[in-house]
């Protein structure tokens, strides 16, 4: 069995990221990735602007040491050029209004007093009060979205406030997922007596959703050679890469790894990993395919590990690869294992680990439960108190 990091590494050797791109106006952007860089070409702010309501003149005709009154030449709200100030006198300013010429400070309201069309400042204010100059966020010709970037809300805004309308981008992955299992039913219908119903035809529907892939569902595929063959050859038409559950094993009803050979190449299969150990990478013609454990979590975790790194790197992404954090165990593990172990745990918000009281493979319920995957190291004993990496969902999803 290849080790966890060793296995991912050859995996990600082979990963060859998609070169189509499409121009997509920013509406329709999120989460893919961006092409090319993309340039400020403007000033962010476009001019020095008041940082909030209040009254702006020029320091010139004030002495600061002692209240002044001005009087009020014009009123300046957002969104309207205004007039140069008149020397000796105050105008009336809003946030994010322009400052005139021939102002330098701005005074909050609230310190000010007003009186007929004439305004009483304090004193002690120094020049550039309550001022956001321009440029002060982004100047013109910076770089503010770089090539190979995931399109965040936060990156959307950001292109909309320098005036970009449109963004190139890689063409959205196509990731076939197929299910395998005569004993599996879809919810809604119902449950005959050795049958369970399909969780992972949904879990990986959401986690390819996440990532901003276009899933092609070919459901659930008989438990036959021929059906198998059928399924994977449809596949290696439709999709850049192959996603199966189930049927990796070497039981009398496991077909997908005879398939592959038969279609194909199977690179590697069976990861000293717990859960998860009969995990399948390889190729179906020229489409990689990979062939994840039936078991849910085993599915869960390999996804997470494994695909997900993967098909970053095939949209044009460096693959997030998180270190976690080290924390003390709430667990123990007595006996060492040759795999590596993926243990779900509950980070609280004090930063206290609890683990789940059951690791079974098939326990879907303790990954929803989980916020984190506590790692136990292969050849390693854990008494609780122990230091173990975490990795939190939120650095894998």
């Amino acid at each position: 069995m290849k080790p966890v990091q060793d296995a991912l590494n050859a995996i990600l050797d082979t990963a060859k990221p998609v070169s189509a791109t499409e121009t997509l106006p920013l509406m329709q952007a999120h989460q893919r990735v961006l092409a090319a860089a993309q340039t400020s070409p403007v000033d962010v702010p476009p001019a020095d602007n008041s940082a909030m309501d209040g009254y702006v003149f020029c320091t010139s005709d004030y002495n600061g040491e002692q209240q002044q009154w001005f009087e009020i030449s014009q009123r300046i709200p957002a969104g309207t050029a205004p007039q140069r100030l008149e020397p000796g006198t105050a105008a009336r300013i809003f946030t994010g209004s322009e400052i005139p010429e021939g102002a330098n400070c701005v005074v909050m309201q609230e310190h000010c007093e007003t009186e007929d069309n004439r305004v009483r400042v304090p004193g002690g204010k120094p020049v550039n009060n309550n001022i956001r100059p321009r440029g002060q966020d982004i100047r013109q010709g910076a770089e503010v979205v770089s090539p190979g970037d995931r399109l965040t809300p936060q990156a959307l805004g950001l292109l909309a406030s320098v005036g970009v309308a449109e963004v190139p981008v890689y063409r959205r992955l196509k990731v076939a997922i197929l299910s395998t299992g005569d004993e599996l039913v879809e919810p809604g219908e119902t449950l005959a007596k050795g049958q369970i119903y399909n969780s992972n035809r949904y879990l990986l529907a959401g986690l390819l959703d996440k990532m901003g892939i276009q899933a092609i569902d070919l459901g659930r595929v008989e438990d036959t050679p021929e059906a198998t063959l059928k399924a994977l050859s449809r596949a290696t038409l439709e999709a850049d890469v192959i996603l199966s559950t189930g049927g990796v094993s070497v039981g009398e009803e496991d077909h997908i790894k005879g398939a592959v050979e038969k279609l194909g190449e199977l690179q590697l299969w069976r990861m000293a990993i717990k859960p998860g150990k009969p995990l399948a990478f390889g190729r179906v013609g020229d489409t990689p395919f990979f062939g994840l454990p039936g078991n849910p979590v085993s599915t869960f975790v390999t996804f997470l590990l494994f695909a997900r790194p993967y098909l970053q790197k095939m949209q044009g992404l460096e693959p997030r690869l998180p270190q976690g954090i080290e924390m003390p165990a709430s667990f123990e593990r007595r006996k060492k294992s040759i795999r590596q172990e993926y243990v779900r745990v509950q980070v609280d918000d004090a930063g206290k680990m609890h683990h789940h009281p059951n690791q079974s493979s098939g326990v879907l319920s303790s990954t929803a439960w989980a916020n984190a995957l506590a790692v136990v190291p292969a050849d390693t004993e854990i008494s609780e108190g122990d230091p173990v990496r975490v990795i939190r969902y939120d650095q894998l999803f």
